[in-house]
């Protein structure tokens, strides 16, 4: 169980480190695309993003409390479906259908973020491989 609770870390904090480093790389072409959907302030909203998505993602592949790591992504991924993929002002049926798919991805990703915070904060200390324990306790 231990092997393959830290393989589904892995791929799943891949996606976000991955994306931390284009927010903190290609700042000024997110923020004209974050400014375009109507952020605001979306150069600080971008790094901030970053930060979350370093921040969270490391956390979650190191067993650093991935509890708190979880969470993290939530507090980006949560917003970022609403302001980012608002499909619901789309008025052309392809761009509506696109932010749909993005919108659910998020809030998919948000679900299963929610999941691994369950999960580390009920059992963090038995799943092993993961270098603290919870920062939360709901057991």
């Amino acid at each position: 169980m231990d092997v393959l609770v830290l393989i589904g870390r892995i791929l799943f904090s891949a996606l976000f480190l991955s994306s931390a480093v284009g927010h903190m790389t290609q700042t000024k072409a997110m923020a004209c695309y974050a400014s375009s959907r109507g952020v605001p302030a979306p150069a600080p909203a971008v790094l901030g993003g970053g930060v979350l998505l370093l921040a969270g993602g490391l956390s979650v592949l190191l067993g650093v409390w991935a509890d708190l790591g979880a969470l993290l992504l939530v507090v980006f991924l949560v917003p970022t479906a609403v302001l980012m993929h608002a499909f619901w002002k789309e008025t052309e049926p392809q761009a509506r259908q696109m932010e749909m798919a993005h919108f659910q991805k998020d809030m998919a990703l948000a679900g299963a973020a929610l999941m691994l915070l369950g999960l580390i904060a009920h059992a963090g200390g038995d799943l092993g491989l993961t270098l603290t324990g919870p920062l939360f306790d709901i057991g």
